[in-house]
């Protein structure tokens, strides 16, 4: 590969090999082909330095800090590894430079006042009486009482509601996992509701997307997110947490941290609770279901106490 060329041919070229080996490598592209950009708008050639892939890691695109300079560097140390069979003075570099990459931030854990409010607040939204109130509310609702991922909700077809036995499936999501999910009475209440309201803008297509905008169309994620965040500015949440504001996944693992808590304080088995939840949530290890006994302060006492009876029982099996 000469000298010359543009570090976007050489990651596209190696995208390409490695696709045809079965890897998808979709969010891994995109970010690689953001980095070709950065280096290209530099009249980068010859080897990748480590002061031009420090350099993007580093690049600030909005909100960043060292926990993203490491995903990034995961991220283009494969391909500067590749590059180097074309250019041996390409450096490689240290995964550690910036610490882990997945270092799991403790969440906001949504009290049930902060959720009532939430769903308060979306209900005032405008028009009054339309369906942008009604779907946020419904849609924020929804993800506080059953764990759903915002991407699982938002892709959620009416052929998915199922309001005569309260299920919802979940189809083919993060893992390639579906699912069939119980839901409360009061939240298959909530649906019923909603759908009256959709009804009016949207059609009963079972491939119709459940919850839509004014134009009866899929609601896209930034949309979603731009209208919590105005609602988050109105509420006045204080973080409470690893991260700088509260989130609309961290009603997700509230919902998490308050079934597990409720099967602790009922003196419930919390491993087969555990294993039961790790399907619920659709987690492909259990071992991230159980980061929620570590990852939620509320919840270290449980893993203090399983410890001191393990510990115990190892102490008086050797004395």
């Amino acid at each position: 590969m000469s000298t010359s060329t543009m570090i976007r041919t050489a990651v596209q070229r190696y995208l390409d090999e490695r696709r045809r080996l079965g890897f998808d490598l979709r969010i891994a592209g995109e970010q690689l082909m953001r980095f070709a950009r950065y280096a290209d708008a530099r009249g980068h050639c010859g080897p990748l330095t480590l002061d031009l892939q420090l350099g993007w890691a580093r690049e600030h695109v909005r909100r960043t800090g060292p926990i993203t300079w490491a995903r990034r560097l995961e991220i283009v140390r494969p391909f500067a590894a590749y590059y180097r069979r074309f250019e041996p003075q390409t450096a490689v570099p240290d995964l550690t430079t910036f610490g882990r990459g997945h270092r799991r931030l403790a969440p906001h854990i949504y009290t049930e006042q902060e959720i009532a409010d939430l769903l308060d607040e979306a209900g005032r939204l405008s028009p009054a009486g339309g369906l942008r109130p009604a779907t946020y509310q419904t849609l924020f609702g929804l993800i506080a009482s059953t764990g759903l991922r915002l991407s699982e909700a938002l892709h959620l077809r009416e052929a998915d509601v199922d309001l005569r036995s309260g299920t919802l499936t979940v189809r083919q999501t993060k893992f390639n996992k579906s699912r069939r999910l119980p839901m409360h009475p009061s939240t298959v209440h909530a649906l019923c509701n909603y759908r009256r309201v959709r009804d009016r803008a949207a059609g009963r297509d079972p491939d119709e997307p459940f919850f839509v905008s004014l134009a009866g169309r899929a609601l896209p994620s930034r949309t979603v997110h731009g209208v919590f965040a105005q609602l988050r500015d109105r509420l006045r949440w204080v973080a409470r947490g690893g991260h700088p504001r509260p989130r609309i996944h961290d009603l997700r693992h509230a919902f998490a941290a308050r079934r597990v808590q409720l099967w602790h304080q009922s003196g419930a088995t919390l491993d087969h609770g555990m294993l039961l939840l790790c399907t619920y949530l659709g987690h492909a290890k259990i071992s991230d279901t159980y980061w929620y006994l570590t990852g939620v302060p509320e919840l270290m006492a449980v893993v203090g106490s399983k410890f001191e009876r393990f510990a115990l029982a190892q102490e008086a099996e050797h004395a």
